[in-house]
Parts: C-alpha cells; structure tokens; sequence
C-alpha cells in the first residue's frame, strides 16, 4: 500500500512538472525548503534524503564555510548523458545548503533546465519530478523571468559570447585513457589550485566529467576562485550556490570545459553587465577559469589541435 501511495505521488508531480515546464519559462535553480540549526547535521540529512530516493553522491565541498554543495547522479542521468552530445555536462545534479543570515536554504538544480541549457536527449523531467519528491520543491528560482526551452538551447549572453557548443579546448592527448588520467593526476595534485569533487564515467562512451573546485593559491589568482566570484554574483536573498562546481569534459581525446561566459551566464542570464554585482567586476574570471582549467588539462599538447 505504501509503495502505490509512493507511486502516485510520484505519478502526481511528474504530471505537474510536465504541464508547468511545458510551455512556461524555466528558472535554474529549486528551492526544496528551509531549515535552521547545524549545517553539518542538515547536509547529512539532505544525503540520506538523496540516497534513500535512488540518487548517488558521487562528491561534495564547501566552496566557502556558509555553503555546502552535493553533487548527485543516477541511472537516468547517466543514460541520458550517455545518448546525448557532450552530455556528461548534465550528468550530474548538484545540491546546496547556504546558510544565509542563520536561515539554512536547501536547493538543487533544475534538472529540466539544465537539459535544455546542455542540449541534451532529453528533457530529464523525470528526474525533476524525483528531486522533488524526495527533498521538496518550493519554488524555482534565479532570473526574474526565467526562460524557455527554446530560448535555453539556443542561449548565449550577448552578441559575441559563447554558445554551448563552443567550448574551451584545454588539450588533446593520443588516446582517452591518457587524457582521463592526466587530468585525474593533475587534479590530485591540486595543480593551478584545481581539485576534484567529483568523477562520472558516462557509460558506453569515451567520456568522463570531473566536478571541480577552483580556491586561488594566491591573491593575484583571486579571478578563477569560486569564493570571489560567488561574491560578486550570488547576491540575491534566495542563494544560487548549486552553481558550483565547474566541470571538465574529457570526450574521446580531447579535454573540454564550458567557456565561463556561457556557464556563468547560463545560471545567471539576468545580471547585468555593468554596476554592482555584475559580470564587470568579475571581468578577468572567464580568461582566469580557461587558464587554470588548461593547467589542468596539461597543455603539452595543445599543439595538436591546430
């Protein structure tokens, strides 16, 4: 009895979140609830709610000491990356808990709206539907306005900017394995202040996504760092922590990331080029971001891709 009850609700909020996302714009991120009390006891709760509904945690980190971000996959994520294009960009989820002024905001990405953002196979409302179920959904949230399906496949800032599908290209190495481990290796090492979070290989495919943290190793780095650039653009009262971390893409023999002006923007399509809190002040972050990830990426050879 249990189990149908389980079943019609999931039945239930998958329908809603098919007629509401539909046709109406999207927003990145969901706000599951609000708590209060110790932040450690509140991620752990927020783990077992993730793994007793069928979600993996394959990482976490606290990118700054009032911010906890959990990074999750599950079958579904993975097969649906594994069909699509670059699709181990959408392959995990990432879930936040941001402790704002003593209040505890539990948060995730919108599955759906990353989907499209990613132009993958799917639209994964499946899994929104999950997330929702097993830690809530109160509202969406980030850009005023949000946007629609089309608008996110389609999206880039401005005139200028990147699009999806004009990555950064770090390096490119003789074979996949060479590529999977150097950066493994280099990641280890925490070179250019570039650590892993996470690793997901995407199945039946040469390709794997590394999760990372980036923490500046020196105040003359301070533009790569997610602190400093989270303090610059996550000001608004419902916080959009789950936007870390970055990731990079190792696909056959070549290791990618998401130019910053598309995977800043993407989550954030609403700030404003210029004044405070906008993407002026964190001018130097997207060139900051593609060096570091080069380092890591090991450019030995570079030289290959041209």
């Amino acid at each position: 009895m249990k189990i149908i009850k389980q079943m019609v609700v999931m039945l239930g909020l998958l329908a809603l979140v098919l007629t509401a996302q539909a046709d109406d714009k999207l927003k990145p991120f969901i706000l599951a609830y609000k708590t209060s009390g110790d932040m450690a006891a509140a991620v752990a709760e927020v783990k077992q709610k993730l793994t007793g509904g069928g979600f993996e945690v394959v990482g976490s980190y606290m990118p700054y000491d009032t911010a906890t971000i959990i990074a999750v996959t599950n079958e579904q994520l993975k097969q649906n990356a594994a069909k699509s294009e670059f699709g181990g960009y959408g392959a995990a989820q990432r879930v936040s808990v941001t402790n704002v002024n003593g209040e505890l905001q539990v948060a995730y990405t919108n599955p759906t709206y990353m989907a499209h953002a990613y132009r993958m196979d799917g639209d994964l409302a499946e899994v929104t539907a999950k997330l929702a179920q097993v830690l809530g959904n109160m509202e969406q949230f980030g850009p005023a306005d949000g946007l629609t399906p089309k608008q996110l496949r389609k999206y880039h800032y401005m005139f200028g900017m990147e699009y999806f599908d004009e990555p950064s290209t770090h390096a490119m190495y003789p074979s996949h394995e060479k590529a999977v481990k150097a950066v493994a290796e280099r990641l280890a090492k925490g070179v250019a202040g570039v650590t892993q979070v996470y690793r997901i290989d995407i199945p039946g495919k040469n390709e794997v996504v590394f999760g990372v943290a980036m923490k500046a190793p020196s105040d003359k780095k301070k533009d790569m760092d997610d602190a400093f650039i989270m303090s610059e653009i996550d000001f608004k009262p419902l916080r959009s922590t789950a936007h870390l971390p970055y990731e990079i893409l190792v696909s056959e023999r070549k290791v990618y990331s998401l130019y910053a002006r598309f995977r800043i923007a993407i989550n954030f399509p609403d700030l404003s080029m210029m004044g405070a809190n906008s993407f002026m002040n964190i001018m130097k972050s997207p060139d900051a971001i593609k060096n570091a990830l080069t380092e890591v990426g090991d450019d030995t050879y570079k030289e290959a891709l041209f």
